[in-house]
């Protein structure tokens, strides 16, 4: 096979290794770790400084800014955080990133089929499903080694070309072509992570003397800078589509990384003097990896203190460009407002918006229970804004299934893809019994609406008896009280009281015998019409499977109880 040829196929697939290693390994560790690291941003974002620490914690232990990115602009959408938050958590995420190139500084290449054997073997043969995770997770670290190992070896016969000395010279004496190098380099391979692998890989090279570095720190440097501008594309990516805060998030993590390289172009020599004498001594090529990682993390770190405090400078810069305008305030008469496939790759964002959306969902029905209850309250009078009312429930109460028919389709598509943990799933699941019941509530709402109208438009002659109408509308009452009492304590992360709620039902079936009996006696005695006993028995069967499903919805949440974090802000 031709030299050059080789040597490209050696660097493709020891590249396609490190991606397909890194990536393995932030899935398996957001499989263990997502739901831990999304109540991490979601408790650690009261304060600038706190937002920092909690985007470098997680990123550090993902393995991937992109996933902290992405999680931050699904929880800015879904109203979890504040800009400001959001972008704080950005800032940490570029400190945690570095991580990833101080890992690959470490000379482990001695021990990386000994990591890939015991990885492979702990996923194999483990049932348990933490230490399968752990197992793919050790597996894929090995892996991601043997693609920088694959690209080292491949490398080596490089350093000694003209063609290659060449090239890295202009590179290293024009600080601007490395910027645009590490640019496009990450653009095309959609991880700075992997391109500043390659980057400590041809570092390690070593020129015609053996000793020095074939591009040294001070080539590298403007590389790293370029690696970092290149990173942000997938928030930006990640942005489209997304609302305006979402946008401006992606936007920030842009601006970030293009102001420290603006900042350092003009001191790299000084920056690389900086950077050796706070490394590790020796021969170039053997720290020159170690100097890199160095120059990623302080890069990183400088910017973040120079930027915690001017958050609100950043803020004002990014609503500059993309400002407000009049849009259209998201009302209840939108399907959904929360669901988004983007989030479908994060199972911790996915379930979140699904418990937000979920949430939205039971506060239109209980909107529906309270315009019942008022309607209720008849006089000729008011007829026809009582008319108005009914039809209201009844549009309101399809709109309330067709949220609940995009939920159950995003979980079907959620579940479908294979990613959710076993406490994920058991969440999931508890989700969707908890929208099947709510979706019932509205559902009888529109019914006990539909025959309340029906038997208006029949006769105007002749109407529900003034005690007819009191059973009813308590009936209503003790409805929207015991669903009050279920779903509102969720915006705390508490459960309701099971003793009331089973005294409420009690209660509630108890009153709907009586108020049977009482309109069987009203109508021996004249004064119920006959002809209104089957649409009345009709409301009073609606009323008590209302009743079964705000049990079930109770016992549900019991079980299945929604995470405190995931409800702490409510939907205004």
């Amino acid at each position: 096979m031709n030299p050059s040829i080789k040597i490209i196929f050696g660097l493709l697939g020891g590249l396609a290794i490190f991606i397909f290693g890194m990536n393995m390994m932030s899935e398996c560790l957001q499989k263990a770790a997502g739901e831990k690291m999304k109540k991490i941003l979601s408790l650690f974002t009261r304060n600038p400084v706190l937002g920092v620490i909690a985007g470098a914690l997680t990123t550090a232990v993902l393995q991937s800014s992109s996933a902290t990115t992405v999680m931050a602009i699904g929880f800015i959408s879904a109203g979890l955080m504040t800009l400001p938050q959001a972008i704080s958590i950005i800032f940490g995420a570029n400190i945690g990133t570095t991580i990833t190139a101080q890992i690959i500084s470490f000379k482990i290449s001695n021990y990386i089929y000994l990591f890939v054997f015991v990885g492979f073997f702990i996923s194999f043969a483990v049932k348990n499903q933490k230490w399968k995770y752990a197992g793919q997770t050790l597996f894929a670290f090995g892996l991601l080694f043997l693609g920088i190992e694959t690209m080292g070896s491949v490398m080596k016969p490089l350093a000694h070309t003209s063609f290659f000395t060449d090239m890295i010279a202009k590179v290293s004496n024009v600080p601007v072509l490395g910027v645009l190098t590490g640019t496009l380099m990450t653009l095309v391979v959609q991880s700075s992570s992997a391109t500043i692998a390659v980057l400590q890989n041809f570092a390690s090279q070593p020129a015609a003397d053996g000793i020095s570095s074939v591009i040294g720190l001070t080539g590298a440097i403007p590389v790293l800078l370029g690696d970092n501008i290149g990173t942000t594309i997938t928030a930006l990516l990640a942005s489209i589509g997304q609302n305006k805060d979402a946008k401006r998030t992606a936007v920030a993590h842009s601006l970030f990384n293009v102001s420290g390289c603006l900042l350092f172009i003009w001191f790299v020599p000084l920056y690389a003097q900086f950077i050796q004498y706070i490394s590790p001594k020796g021969d170039e090529v053997a720290v020159i990896s170690r100097q890199i990682a160095n120059a990623h993390t302080c890069f990183n770190i400088v910017m973040t203190l120079i930027w915690i405090p001017l958050i609100w400078i950043m803020v004002k810069i990014v609503l500059k460009i993309i400002p407000d305008s009049v849009n259209k305030i998201p009302e209840n008469n939108e399907e959904v407002i929360y669901l988004d496939k983007k989030y479908l790759n994060q199972p911790a964002a996915a379930l979140h918006v699904t418990t937000k959306e979920i949430i939205r969902c039971s506060q239109i029905v209980e909107g529906l229970l309270k315009l019942i209850v008022k309607a209720d309250k008849k006089s000729k009078t008011k007829e026809k804004s009582e008319v108005q009312i009914f039809e209201k429930v009844i549009h309101e109460s399809e709109l309330v299934q067709k949220i609940s028919q995009k939920i159950n389709d995003f979980m079907s598509q959620l579940f479908s893809l294979g990613i959710l943990t076993e406490d994920q799933a058991n969440q999931a699941v508890g989700l969707l019994y908890v929208i099947s019941d709510i979706e019932r509530i509205g559902q009888f709402s529109g019914e006990i609406s539909s025959n309340i109208l029906e038997q208006q438009s029949r006769s105007h002659k002749t109407h529900y008896s003034k005690d007819a109408v009191t059973d009813l509308r308590t009936s209503a009452e003790f409805i929207y009280s015991m669903f009050s009492k279920i779903m509102n304590p969720l915006s705390d992360g508490t459960a309701a009281d099971e003793k009331d709620l089973r005294y409420i039902r009690e209660n509630v079936v108890n009153l709907e015998f009586k108020m049977r009996r009482r309109h069987i006696d009203r109508v021996c005695k004249g004064k119920c019409s006959v002809k209104l006993t089957s649409n009345y028995n009709q409301i009073l069967y609606n009323i008590e499977r209302m009743s079964n499903s705000c049990v079930n919805l109770a016992d549900t949440l019991k079980s299945n109880p929604i995470e405190k974090n995931l409800l702490e802000e409510k939907l205004d």
